[in-house]
């Protein structure tokens, strides 16, 4: 690890941390010795940063000392690169905007370096991209998640058979090919999978389920993780 990047991560380390923190401790989790973190914290001292401590006792980052934001590493960076990149494979056209947004920002605030890793180009998903659905705006399932706001299907189950529904959303997962809304179905009182291909309209009802979201999200995610009969559009299904 470059010492640049050393540094920030024990800033990082000490932001973090409830109680000091030991030479020893940061020196492991870095891979790097003992004397390289005494001497990357008395840097930091040198340079105002308000590291507190001494050896064998451990070192704390006083209150109210923050890095500039979008301080990331190359590593990082490619990550982002890799998200947006996926996200471009969605059929959520209002997302791909958006990330084209993220890009931009993030280039006008990092370093030179960092910037060619953004604007390169070295990183791709392969494979082609899922066509908006006709029947669903994305942006109007992400807002009900984030308002915890009920929504109404017209949507055909597996026999195909037209049917209409008050749906809690929960979450929205995006596969290659198709995008799942998980939410509480009010007429099978159960959490339930509706398929993006399905759905033949979608709009808001006005009528909230406030506080409910997080406690349903552990239901649902306690029982993705036990069953995954359909390895293509996990637990539950409908």
């Amino acid at each position: 690890m470059r010492k640049a990047s050393r540094l920030f991560e024990i800033i990082q380390i000490l932001r973090l941390a409830k109680t000091p923190i030991t030479a020893a401790k940061m020196a492991a989790q870095l891979e790097v010795n003992m004397r390289s973190i005494y001497r990357d914290i008395a840097g930091l001292q040198a340079m105002r940063v308000p590291i507190e401590g001494e050896r064998g006792i451990g070192y704390i980052l006083r209150p109210g000392f923050d890095l500039p934001p979008l301080m990331f590493t190359a590593e990082e960076t490619e990550a982002v690169v890799l998200g947006m990149a996926l996200i471009e494979r969605t059929g959520d056209t209002d997302l791909k905007k958006a990330s084209e947004r993220v890009v931009a920002k993030i280039a006008a605030a990092v370093p030179a370096p960092l910037r060619e890793a953004l604007t390169s180009r070295a990183l791709h998903a392969w494979g082609g991209s899922t066509p908006a659905p006709e029947g669903i705006d994305f942006g109007i399932v992400r807002r009900a998640i984030r308002d915890e706001e009920k929504l109404l299907l017209d949507y055909r189950d597996q026999q195909n058979n037209p049917t209409r529904r008050i749906v809690w959303p929960l979450a929205l997962i995006y596969y290659l090919d198709n995008a799942v809304i998980v939410g509480w179905c009010e007429l099978r009182q159960a959490i339930r999978n509706f398929r993006i291909d399905r759905v033949e309209s979608c709009s808001l009802t006005g009528n909230h389920f406030p506080k409910e979201g997080d406690r349903l999200r552990s239901v649902w995610i306690s029982g993705w993780q036990i069953d995954q009969r359909d390895p293509a559009y996990p637990a539950p299904q409908l």
